[in-house]
């Protein structure tokens, strides 16, 4: 398969980051009426003012109406709907009654980690169902009687076949990363899980880019439903050095790239292949080269990938190469570049890959190579 990219398309020099990241009317979280346990734990997290979709998202939802939302990686978009459901929550907190849809298992796990977060001390159940974990776990959590479910469609869907997952007990649905599960991949699945829904009180879709050829689909999830975009993903993130590198026929593209790690300030770096084939063999020659690295794609078991997120997040390992799974929902604090080790086969798959650099008004930088 050729890639459908120019590669002008992929340089372009970041635009300075402005003092105040967040170009809203300055709105701040503790004037929005709001539970007192959950205003104590979004300052915990060191959220005050809110980004622009937050901003924008979360007076309707807690109104209760259905949305489509779309604005970039690393806009605050998880927080934008979970706070509104929280609260819908806490006036009745009734089991099994939201259920979050996520394309990938990691994006799915970090949805998790964040509601855990927002909701310390008061008393809420969720659980998370990604494939390549113990079934049996599943079902001890589903007996726990979880308010929030959050998952990937292939598990959902398995447990739901089963009888043990009460589809028709939910009344919210959140899709997250709409875009992505709503491509050929996941269209059969996610129709599946809807029909098994029935009719529900509220619907959300949430992501960073909206395909065209997807609206009749979002139509018929949606009632009467309010449309929000900011900084749709048409485009990278402005905060993002974009650069090529052309690689000369007969050279060997992995010591070009060896070369840029002798920048010692390069301390976390992603590093995107097309297979999980290509992906095991350089991280294995990166460790060869001494340049600390792992690596996560789906052949991987659910806890090697947890592990190997771990040592990257912690600066154990310096290098994380991964396939497209990781280009969703891989939220790592000051990555300070993505390498696309062949060039990305969509636009929409270049801007969600280096959406994981220059986030939190951070300016980052991405590299991509071109044979």
């Amino acid at each position: 398969m050729v890639s459908s990219l120019d590669p002008k398309q992929l340089v372009k020099k970041a635009l300075p980051v402005q003092k105040i990241s967040n170009p809203t009317s300055g709105q701040n979280f503790i004037n929005l009426p709001l539970d007192k346990k959950l205003q104590a734990n979004i300052q915990k997290k060191g959220y005050t003012t809110l980004t622009p979709i937050q901003e924008q998202a979360v007076p309707v939802l807690l109104e209760g109406r259905d949305m489509l939302a779309i604005s970039k990686t690393g806009s605050g978009k998880t927080a934008a709907f979970l706070i509104p459901l929280i609260m819908r929550l806490l006036e009745k907190p009734l089991a099994h009654s939201v259920l979050i849809v996520a394309p990938t298992r990691e994006l799915a796990l970090q949805i998790g980690e964040e509601f855990k977060e927002l909701t310390l001390g008061m008393n809420l159940r969720w659980a998370t169902f990604i494939g390549g974990t113990n079934i049996q776990s599943d079902l001890n959590h589903l007996s726990q009687k979880p308010q929030v479910l959050i998952g990937t469609p292939g598990r959902l869907l398995d447990l739901a076949k089963q009888r043990v997952l009460p589809l028709k007990q939910v009344n919210t649905l959140v899709l997250d990363e709409f875009d992505r599960m709503l491509d050929m991949g996941f269209i059969q699945d996610v129709k599946r899980l809807v029909e098994m829904i029935g009719s529900r009180e509220q619907t959300l879709l949430f992501s960073a880019t909206l395909d065209a050829s997807q609206q009749k689909l979002i139509s018929g999830l949606l009632d009467n439903p309010v449309e929000i975009q900011i900084d749709p993903g048409t485009s990278a993130n402005e905060h993002i050095n974009q650069e090529t590198i052309q690689v000369a026929d007969g050279e060997d593209k992995f010591l070009v790239m060896k070369d840029l790690f002798q920048d010692s300030s390069l301390e976390k770096v992603i590093l995107f292949t097309e297979t999980k084939r290509l992906a095991d063999r350089l991280a294995k020659k990166l460790n060869q080269n001494g340049i600390s690295a792992g690596q996560i794609h789906g052949d991987k078991s659910q806890n090697f990938r947890n592990r190997t997120l771990d040592e990257f997040k912690s600066g154990k390992i310096r290098v994380l190469v991964a396939t497209d799974v990781a280009a969703r929902g891989i939220d790592v604090a000051d990555v300070n570049l993505v390498i696309n080790y062949q060039m990305p086969m969509t636009m929409d798959a270049y801007i969600h890959r280096i959406g994981r650099t220059g986030r939190a008004g951070k300016t980052g930088r991405a590299i991509t190579f071109i044979n």
